[in-house]
């Protein structure tokens, strides 16, 4: 694959969008409330009509031949997730395991939601699998990433302060995540497309223009609360970059490798999972008060080496390819 096109492309786009986001906020223009809203924008409409429309266009094979990506994609981010709980946990003696716990959530998890389709489209192309790609990492970090990581932030936090959180059922979590159209849409998607029913062609002009708003709403979302928060790099601020920069894209492509994931499907893994971390990671560390100027450090040193790493994934991810065919 054409470097120069990735850059020109995928990466140089983001860049142009976010900044004028960030210089919007820096001016005052939009706030981190405003952010905050177009956030909703995206995740509840945009991104679910995103997902949904492209995914009923699939077919019953395309969703059969995806479901080591489905595993791979489960297996690997959990595995990176839990990493990083642990070496924050145990690696930093003044850290907490609510603090473990957001760290997981920020740099144990790609910001697919955001900047899933801005990233992948201009290098791979308007297709299903694209969607599938967003979808399947999108559910794992949503349905299962954020609700381990409130579970341990709460026990942590309980443990603290007896009393200070409410008992609520395991479950919750879960529950309220699926609840959420970013997940439910696609999982609709999918039975809709196993139940093998055609989707009408003129229906999905209704879903594309809201749909289209989400990689540029995303991106420009992402500038406005980087002007809005305080950035202060430190030891572990540069870590949670190294692990989610470095060792979530590693671990997908070994894992991938191993198990001879099908070519095209690895490199969208790949690059999927060298994004950036999760906003939803920062927005849970604010709400909760815990971890906050480390995990937003974080985000935004991921962001700028983004820059440098996406291009060098896809670089090694193709030489990978070529040294161990599938």
């Amino acid at each position: 694959m054409n470097i120069s096109h990735v850059i020109l492309y995928a990466i140089v786009p983001i860049i142009v969008v976010m900044l004028a986001g960030y210089i919007s906020g820096k001016k005052g223009v939009f706030t981190g409330q405003d952010a905050k809203k177009f956030n909703k924008v995206v995740l509840d409409y945009a991104l679910p009509a995103a997902l949904f429309v492209s995914i009923v266009q699939a077919s019953r094979e395309m969703l059969v031949k995806d479901i080591k990506l489905t595993i791979i994609s489960t297996v690997g981010i959990m595995l990176c997730f839990m990493i990083v709980y642990f070496v924050f946990k145990y690696c930093f003696k003044k850290n907490t395991g609510a603090d473990a716990a957001v760290s997981a959530l920020i740099s144990g998890s790609p910001t697919i939601g955001f900047l899933g389709f801005a990233v992948l489209e201009p290098i791979f192309g308007t297709s299903p699998s694209v969607a599938l790609v967003v979808a399947i990492v999108g559910i794992v970090v949503n349905a299962i990433g954020i609700p381990v990581g409130l579970s341990l932030m709460n026990a942590s936090l309980e443990k603290q302060n007896p009393g200070s959180t409410k008992k609520e059922s395991a479950w919750k979590p879960v529950i309220h995540a699926l609840e959420q159209p970013v997940a439910w849409a696609p999982i609709l998607a999918v039975i809709w497309v196993v139940a093998g029913i055609p989707w009408p062609s003129y229906l999905s002009p209704s879903f594309d223009l809201i749909a289209k708003a989400n990689a540029s709403m995303a991106v420009f979302s992402a500038g406005i609360t980087l002007a809005a928060i305080k950035i202060t790099i430190n030891w572990q601020a540069v870590l949670g970059s190294i692990l989610k920069m470095i060792m979530m894209p590693a671990v997908i492509l070994v894992m991938g490798l191993f198990f001879h994931m099908d070519p095209l499907n690895l490199k969208m893994l790949v690059v999927a999972c060298a994004l950036p971390p999760a906003f939803s990671g920062i927005i849970i560390a604010d709400e909760y008060d815990v971890y906050v100027a480390t995990g937003t450090s974080s985000l935004t040193l991921s962001v700028i080496l983004f820059i440098g790493f996406c291009p060098l994934w896809i670089w090694l991810t193709d030489m990978a390819l070529q040294a161990f065919p599938m």
